[in-house]
Parts: C-alpha cells; sequence; structure tokens
C-alpha cells in the first residue's frame, strides 16, 4: 500500500481541468479534494485541513487574488499555488505579493504542476517530519541557527547571535514567509508596520547588516536571497527557490 504524500485541495471553476488534475494527482500519490467556487472551498476548510491549495486566478465572483489575500489576512499560511491563464507578468507578482508561494501560467503539463508542488513542500519543511506550512512554531531552525521566536533570540550552536530589535524583526518576518518572495514594500509593512517610514533602500540596507551577520559569504548568500526586480526571499533548506 503507498503512502499518501500530502492533502491537496484545488479551486477551478472548470470541470475538465479539475477531473484532470484529480486524476493525475491521485496517481502520483495525493489525496485530493476538487471545489468549482470560493463558497465551496470555505466550507471545506471550515470542516477539514490540507496541506496545499492549488488555486486558479480567473473565476467568476471571488477571484483567485481575492481568496488568497483573505486567506492570509485570516492568518491561514496553508502553502499556494495559484495558476494563471493571464500572460501579464505583473498578474502574477501581485499573486505572490497576495501570499502565493509559487504560480503556473496556463497551459502547464500537469508534470510540471506536480514539480511546483514538491518544490513546494521542500521548501514548508523546516525540520523533517513536520506538517507543510507549519511556520507559526515559536522555534525555527536553519543551517546552524536556531530562531526562538517567543524569547526574541538567534543562536549558531551554542553562541548567542546579536540583533538589533529591527533585525531581529525583519529576520522573523523573512522566516514566517520562507520560501514566498516578498517585495521591499510588503518587508515594510510586515516587520516594521504600515505607518513606518522606511523607503525600499533603507530595506536593502538592513538585508545586508543582516546578511552581514548570517551568511558565510555575503557575496553568495544562502539564506536570504534576492528576486530581482522585486524583492528577497528567504529559503530554509539553503538551496535556490
Amino acid at each position: 500500500m503507498t503512502t499518501q504524500k500530502g492533502r491537496l485541495i484545488v479551486l477551478d471553476d472548470d470541470q475538465e481541468m479539475r477531473a484532470l488534475l484529480q486524476r493525475y494527482l491521485t496517481e502520483n500519490h495525493y489525496s485530493v479534494r476538487c471545489v468549482p467556487d470560493a463558497e465551496s472551498l470555505n466550507r471545506l476548510l471550515a470542516r477539514e485541513t490540507f496541506d496545499l491549495l492549488i488555486l486558479d486566478l480567473m473565476m467568476p465572483g471571488e477571484d483567485g487574488l481575492a481568496v488568497c489575500r483573505r486567506l492570509r489576512s485570516e492568518g491561514d499560511t496553508t502553502p499556494i499555488i495559484m495558476l494563471t491563464a493571464r500572460g501579464d507578468p505583473v498578474d502574477r507578482v501581485v499573486g505572490l505579493e497576495m501570499g502565493a508561494d509559487d504560480y503556473l501560467p496556463k497551459p502547464f503539463m500537469p508534470r510540471e504542476l506536480l514539480a511546483r508542488i514538491e518544490a513546494v513542500r521542500r521548501r514548508h519543511q523546516f525540520v523533517p517530519g513536520e506538517p507543510m506550512g507549519a511556520v507559526s512554531s515559536e522555534v525555527v531552525r536553519f543551517g546552524p541557527y536556531r530562531l526562538d521566536i517567543g524569547r526574541m533570540q538567534l543562536t549558531r550552536g551554542d553562541e548567542g547571535v546579536e540583533l538589533s530589535t529591527r533585525e531581529f524583526s525583519l529576520l522573523k518576518t523573512l522566516v514566517m514567509h520562507a520560501g514566498r518572495p516578498l517585495s521591499r514594500a510588503r518587508i515594510i509593512d510586515l516587520a516594521l508596520g504600515r505607518d513606518a517610514e522606511v523607503t525600499d533602500r533603507a530595506v536593502d540596507v538592513q538585508i545586508v547588516r543582516l546578511r552581514r551577520i548570517i551568511e558565510d559569504d555575503q557575496a553568495n548568500p544562502v539564506w536570504i536571497r534576492t528576486v530581482w526586480g522585486h524583492g528577497y526571499v528567504f529559503t530554509p533548506d539553503g538551496k535556490s527557490p
């Protein structure tokens, strides 16, 4: 008997697409539920938990961007892969800014979606055996580091690592959104608050300082990587996102 890899939920208003993804992902050892609209999604999420959400951008009623934004505002950290038929890259960037973990333009090969799903799974698994999306833990480990969010402490091995309040807040924000590219504006909102009078350049300066502290090679960062034209992303496994 094959062990299930995880529980997925697919939101797409196209019946043929739902049937295709249900069949293909089930064959690849995932438990899959499919829903046609946001209302059905809400009812299912109220009863069950899932490891990852595959979300179509273009839908009647509440569209994919609105669903993504609402779930994130409610504190739901379930990883999201957004499907989009739009060719404008701005839509994809907006999806990432709303909290999606990855996106895939239609049409696509099911095998490519499977690869994206498993890449997102890896990014969200801080500790072997920990469920996907478990980013709210008080303690997060990456490489030689241990970040204790409750105590506001960072240690490397047995030694404490000194961080300013702002550096800690920045690192915490990146870690709690691991694998998710964040724009500079989004980083400011999450780490410092919407009313903070901080420029994008100031975020870049803080990132440089933080890299000096936690990266062994600042020129080739492992944990905090630049997403050109967008912002930054934290990679908990030290691999390219």
